[in-house]
């Protein structure tokens, strides 16, 4: 059956023009993928801001935190220079080296109704080491107890890497380094221990041999990850054939009559169209896959989706829910943050059994 996703008139609910730059030399050209919890009477979304050198006509630029200076530093080059590939907007290419265009951090916003948010001006997480000189991006929030453990993308010319920070009432934060190396993100850490163990979701992202698909592994720490098994990639020919990853963190359910745990993740298609879509995964074996969605239950339709800074684009790191409400949050066009609000009845009873 289709999915009805509604999003409200407010949509997009946040955009670069309703925050201010972190310094005065940079202009913020996004805001999305929030990781999303309910904290208090509070909707807590913990934004990606993406931010970029003013543009200078016929020319591209990029800014990066130099660790030996403790600093953001900005290199420009003219695109007609020979060997500066500028096609794709999030990068830049020189003489076989990669930048990104933009530089992300993370920033705190608060909402008593779920939909309209006041942004913190400074962000309690931003690029601090060499695993972060290129920025910190897409987070997601598993709350533990009286915790609330962050995981976040760590980007840098070292590769793309998974690190860990910790709250417990996003105001004060502390940094536990990297837990997952280079090339892996797209991590969601489970909201309650299995047995003995925490358990993860992973994406690693091979070259040569393989294509991104979703992992699972489980820790005694949160710090130590091991067990890494095979959970779902790509199918041939559907909405997500080219590849996947997670979403938000995954929540409790019942499915026929048992209990199972609902991951919204993200799937891809060519070229390069994304969408969301729901895994139902064994609540006590998460690597066996319960029932998956056949067709997206939210889909790149609204013309803050389909165009924008990378069109074509729904990707979710953060949903609350309440009841049978699905509420999830995500990045539209790789841009702007907007909110869709979901049925579970609706997501359970589309998914196919496998």
């Amino acid at each position: 059956m289709p999915l009805t996703a509604h999003r409200p008139a407010e949509n997009p609910i946040l955009t670069p023009a309703m925050l201010r730059p972190s310094r005065p030399d940079l202009e913020v050209v996004g805001v999305f993928n929030p990781a999303a919890v309910r904290h208090g009477d509070e909707t807590v979304l913990l934004l990606r801001v993406a931010e970029a050198p003013p543009h200078v006509r016929g020319e591209v630029a990029a800014a990066v935190y130099e660790p030996e200076r403790g600093e953001l530093a900005v290199t420009r080059w003219r695109v007609t220079d020979a060997g500066v590939d500028a096609h794709d907007p999030r990068l830049v290419s020189v003489g076989g080296r990669t930048w990104l265009t933009s530089i992300s951090h993370l920033r705190v916003a608060r909402s008593r109704d779920g939909i309209h948010f006041d942004v913190e001006p400074t962000p309690p997480l931003a690029p601090a080491n060499a695993y972060e000189a290129f920025g910190v991006e897409d987070p997601r929030i598993t709350r533990l107890d009286d915790t609330y453990w962050i995981n976040y993308t760590a980007v840098s010319p070292l590769g793309i890497a998974t690190a860990l920070a910790s709250t417990r009432d996003f105001r004060t934060f502390e940094r536990h380094g990297v837990i997952f190396p280079p090339n892996n993100r797209d991590v969601t850490i489970l909201p309650e221990r299995l047995g003995d163990h925490y358990v993860a979701l992973h994406r690693p992202m091979p070259s040569g041999l393989g294509t991104p698909a979703i992992w699972v592994a489980t820790s005694p720490d949160l710090f130590a990850w091991g067990e890494h098994r095979f959970v779902a990639g790509a199918r041939p020919e559907m909405w997500d054939d080219t590849k996947i990853g997670g979403g938000a963190v995954p929540f409790r359910v019942r499915w026929r009559g048992r209990d199972a745990w609902l991951a919204v993740y993200h799937g891809v298609t060519s070229p390069d169209s994304y969408a969301l879509g729901a895994l139902l995964l064994d609540a006590d074996d998460p690597s066996r896959v319960l029932a998956r969605s056949a067709t997206p239950i939210l889909a790149p339709e609204a013309p803050y989706e389909r165009e924008g800074f990378f069109g074509g684009v729904v990707f979710t790191c953060g949903l609350v829910t309440d009841g049978d409400l699905v509420r999830v949050y995500y990045g539209a066009a790789d841009g702007v943050t907007a909110v869709a609000d979901l049925s579970l009845d609706e997501i359970l009873s589309s998914v196919e059994a496998l």
